[in-house]
């Protein structure tokens, strides 16, 4: 699922460094699982967890459901809709959770219908282009079990690699502030326990490594500009890599 801060573009990177030493059965476990678009290219046991509850409900969507296939099946009117009484209740549907992220501009909760042209000018079908998405990322989201919860409250199982691309820091605030330092405190503290742990951030603690890092445009804005950054990914540095 499209969703802001995708790491889809790195997948073939890190994805080889993190499971070079993978076990049989060892469980791939990401706290921050957002669009699923780095754990949908693993296999085996998997674990995939996020505070954002709709996150998590509008990927249960498209593991178990069925997707609007064109506008006219889910149209802007609908998803205003869907909003403005999600607003007022806090209730709403499967479909309309996954709809309120999906067909966002910039795959935001709630940010408003997505719209925009192609390279001829033609109006672009957002909702279709997500469904094709959804359609190929259901089978490579089964058997994913899928959490709504904080990452410091996530069961995980003995020894498991965990990947966690967090809020990061100094950018774009998410749903609810986000304590870096305990963070950090905490991938130190699964890393005595035995686990694996991998980070996706821009910057770290002394105690981390930097294992890979590419600059790339992040950011695209509504005005079409886009900064440049340096992705890195970090372990802690008394693993052996």
């Amino acid at each position: 699922m499209k969703y802001m801060g995708s790491k889809n573009r790195i997948a073939k990177h890190i994805l080889p460094i993190m499971l070079r030493d993978r076990a049989e059965g060892q469980y791939w476990v990401e706290p921050f699982v957002g669009g699923a678009n780095i754990i949908d290219k693993v296999d085996g046991n998997r674990i995939g967890a996020d505070s954002n509850e709709h996150v998590v409900e509008a990927l249960k969507f498209i593991r178990d459901c069925s997707t609007p296939k064109s506008n006219l099946e889910f149209t802007e009117k609908d998803y205003n809709t869907a909003a403005e009484y999600y607003r007022a209740t806090l209730k709403i549907t499967p479909v309309e959770c996954y709809a309120l992220i999906a067909f966002s501009f910039g795959a935001k909760w709630c940010g408003g219908w997505s719209r925009g042209k192609n390279s001829r000018g033609e109006q672009r079908d957002y909702v279709n282009e997500q469904h094709k998405a959804s359609e190929k990322q259901r089978p490579l989201l089964q058997g994913v079990e899928l959490f709504s919860c904080s990452y410091d409250n996530l069961n995980i199982p003995p020894r498991s690699i965990i990947y966690c691309d967090p809020p990061y820091e100094g950018t774009t605030g998410y749903k609810d502030k986000f304590d870096h330092a305990e963070f950090w405190q905490w991938c130190r503290e699964r890393s005595k326990e035995g686990h694996t742990v991998f980070v996706s951030e821009y910057n770290a603690p002394d105690d981390f490594k930097c294992i890979w890092q590419q600059e790339l445009n992040v950011s695209v804005a509504k005005n079409g500009k886009h900064k440049k950054a340096i992705e890195k990914l970090f372990t802690i540095k008394s693993e052996s890599l």
